[in-house]
């Protein structure tokens, strides 16, 4: 497995340009939020100190696990920015005024329609067409510039 250093670089090399870059940074957290929201509307027909199980809570244990073997550290802001999200998705279930799942498809497609925009502007294609994995990278490649940014080590 490639270490996290080369999945960024790598994920760089397709992001140079500022107005794809500042794309990205309104993007690449809506889609991985839309997708928590997709995941969380998944109920599994069990229940854990009284709450409904549902797919983004698998997945997200098994995210973190991933981020966790790519850096030991910036795996805990992986794991705050997905806490905030399941967090965020459970009071739009229980307060808005549209289903969660509708609201994360509504988000998904407005920010994929950003995201190729950006590409486009950047004259490069979305570097998951590549790899899938870069899915995940990308928000870790985000994540790196909060950290460097407080003199965190990844």
């Amino acid at each position: 497995m490639p270490t996290l250093q080369q999945w960024l670089s790598e994920y760089g090399e397709s992001h140079q340009n500022v107005t794809n870059k500042t794309i990205h940074w309104i993007c690449v957290p809506a889609i991985f939020f839309s997708i928590v929201g997709f995941l969380y509307s998944i109920k599994l027909p069990f229940e854990i100190t009284g709450h409904r199980v549902n797919v983004a809570l698998i997945a997200f244990v098994l995210i973190i696990f991933y981020y966790f073997l790519l850096s030991k550290s910036l795996w805990i802001g992986m794991l705050l920015f997905g806490t905030i999200c399941l967090l965020v998705c459970h009071l739009i279930e229980l307060h808005f005024f549209m289903p969660l799942w509708a609201f994360s498809l509504l988000i998904f497609i407005a920010a994929w329609i950003g995201q190729f925009y950006g590409h486009k502007i950047e004259g490069k294609k979305p570097s998951f067409f590549k790899d899938l994995q870069f899915l995940l990278i990308g928000p870790a490649w985000l994540m790196s510039f909060i950290y460097r940014r407080l003199g965190i080590s990844l």
